[in-house]
């Protein structure tokens, strides 16, 4: 009996070892230290995050500059296609909503420290376009070879700001802060005394 209790013990440590301290019952669930999840993103990110590493992956081997240009340039656009899903708003008015724009366009705007990597790929869709097109050198070797780079790079960056994320309880915990406020607001116009 001594020697199943010193088991369960010992696999309640492991457990405790395995997923942390447990929260402070006296304190917020801030106070808990951040943790690293692999479910930071909706699936509709995590998806093509996964269709822009296999494009990289295919790129890398593609025969042509023009093939490798055009496969590599579609996995950035994949790659600033799960930053939307992940971040996306819905535009605010119908007249905003009618107007396409392309993705490359609305990136800095959901994700500002993206905005310069946004610039890079924006500028390269016209080359892209040519390469789809078979436009014969619309991209040299050494165009494919640096743009397979830098999109390894920003799929890297996405990744680890989308799917890495230290997931805290931040935006619900400022919600109730701000709507404890308003309370306290609406009570002392009415002339309720504030209850701390």
């Amino acid at each position: 009996m001594a020697g199943h209790h010193a088991s369960t013990a010992a696999a309640a440590a492991h457990r405790r070892a395995a997923t942390g301290p447990a929260p402070s019952p006296t304190g917020p669930a801030s106070d808990v230290h951040p943790v690293l999840r692999r479910a930071g993103a909706p699936p509709a990110a995590l998806d093509l995050l996964a269709q822009a590493r296999a494009g990289l992956d295919e790129a890398e081997v593609l025969e042509t500059a023009n093939e490798r240009y055009a496969t590599a340039h579609l996995a950035a656009l994949r790659t600033a296609a799960a930053v939307l899903a992940a971040r996306g708003r819905p535009e605010p008015t119908p007249k905003r909503r009618a107007r396409i724009r392309s993705a490359w366009e609305v990136l800095p705007e959901i994700a500002p420290e993206l905005a310069e990597w946004s610039a890079l790929f924006a500028a390269g869709a016209g080359r892209r376009a040519r390469a789809e097109a078979g436009i014969r050198d619309a991209a040299s070797a050494r165009d494919a070879d640096d743009l397979l780079r830098d999109v390894a790079m920003f799929l890297r960056l996405v990744e680890r700001m989308l799917v890495l994320q230290p997931v805290l309880p931040r935006p619900r915990q400022e919600e109730r802060l701000k709507q404890r406020q308003d309370r306290r607001q609406e009570d002392a116009e009415r002339g309720v005394p504030d209850a701390g």
